[in-house]
């Protein structure tokens, strides 16, 4: 039994007024202290401080008492100062670009799922593809110690920012944080690495194989990789299947629904000709799909529509969308691991992740 010593001065103070309180037994106003928990217990400030940070070597009735204190007293933990006094929270940081994004909602379900197993929680926030926002952001996990840190979203061409991310991610692992990134391998972290040309690549072939010569690419902003990656590799892929790459129409815009909405329209403006339309992201053929249907062309009896991702949206889609599958929620857990269980000492690793080609009702052969 863990047994507390006590001094005559302690003892004198379990029977007079409480730290914090006046001579009529209120309290002063602020959080509740730890010293506070400590003097209503009648234990030291050390042993109070075991007990609430969830140390077991305090045993009964101490523990007990620590704990009805805290109870009754409302007291609420400083987690950054257990953070510091541990050298780590118990929080993983997840930055994504929209949490509105079926995308990154699926990633960051796999996240959580491997997070909460390890009884850690996970801080998230949404950038809105702001990069300034994205330094704040790791910035604040650093200074608040969190655990590990997920970046998901599609890394850009803006070279200035990329030194300024991997000059804090530095700092931040060179303090005892792990780092994972969903997107390109470019940070000198853990990577999980979608194979988006390559996914894009055998969408192509696929589509020429269906009998399509003629093509509209809708794609996303042209600093963003991921979009630039699949661009490249459906063309690639036309070309491997003898089509003519450099007749496709090729417009860019914003890569959200909104952004497919809008490009779609354009191509309808501008006289649609291409018998099959691919969108370099599933949010922005659902967009495209409902800019065709108000011009009245069908899809796929008028054109055919294809995307990329499988999100879990398009179960409640019709025609059910023909696209490039990753595995989402797969992808998180698989970096919230790299982010959590990995040596330090151990160089950074890339963990490459297959798409396959999911052909649907959105798509039909000429």
């Amino acid at each position: 039994m863990t047994t507390e010593p006590q001094s005559p001065a302690r003892r004198r103070r379990r029977h007079s007024r409480e730290p914090g309180e006046d001579g009529t037994g209120a309290r002063r106003n602020g959080p509740v202290l730890l010293s506070e928990v400590a003097a209503r217990a009648g234990v030291s400030l050390a042993t109070a401080s075991r007990v609430l940070s969830g140390s077991r070597s305090v045993g009964e009735p101490y523990r007990g008492r620590v704990l009805a204190a805290a109870r009754e007293l409302e007291y609420t933990p400083n987690a950054q100062a257990q953070a510091v006094a541990r050298g780590a929270s118990n929080v993983v940081g997840l930055l994504i670009h929209d949490v509105l994004d079926p995308y990154f909602s699926s990633i960051a379900s796999g996240v959580m799922r491997h997070v909460e197993e390890r009884d850690l929680v996970v801080f998230l926030a949404s950038t809105h593809s702001d990069l300034d926002r994205e330094l704040e952001y790791v910035a604040t996990m650093r200074s608040h110690r969190s655990r590990g840190l997920i970046l998901c979203g599609s890394r850009t061409t803006d070279r200035a920012h990329n030194e300024r991310l991997v000059k804090e991610l530095e700092g931040y692992r060179a303090a005892g944080g792990q780092v994972a990134v969903i997107s390109q391998n470019r940070l000198g972290t853990h990577a999980v690495v979608p194979q988006n040309r390559a996914g894009a690549r055998k969408l192509a072939r696929e589509l020429c194989r269906l009998g399509h010569e003629r093509f509209a690419v809708l794609a996303g902003p042209t600093n963003v990789l991921s979009s630039r990656d699949r661009v490249t590799g459906f063309l690639e892929g036309l070309a491997d299947a003898g089509c003519d790459p450099d007749a496709v129409q090729v417009l860019h815009g914003r890569f959200t629904r909104e952004g497919g909405e809008r490009l779609a329209a354009e191509l309808v403006t501008g006289g649609l000709r291409a018998t099959c339309v691919f969108a370099v992201n599933d949010v922005m053929a659902l967009g495209a799909l409902a800019a065709l249907r108000r011009s009245g062309i069908r899809v796929p009896d008028d054109v055919s529509l294809a995307g990329f991702d499988d999100i879990t949206t398009l179960r409640d889609v019709v025609p059910t969308l023909t696209t490039v599958r990753l595995p989402l929620e797969e992808m998180g857990a698989r970096a919230a691991q790299l982010a959590l269980d990995s040596d330090p000492a151990s160089p950074p690793r890339a963990v490459k992740v297959h798409a396959d080609v999911v052909l649907r009702d959105s798509t039909r052969p000429l």
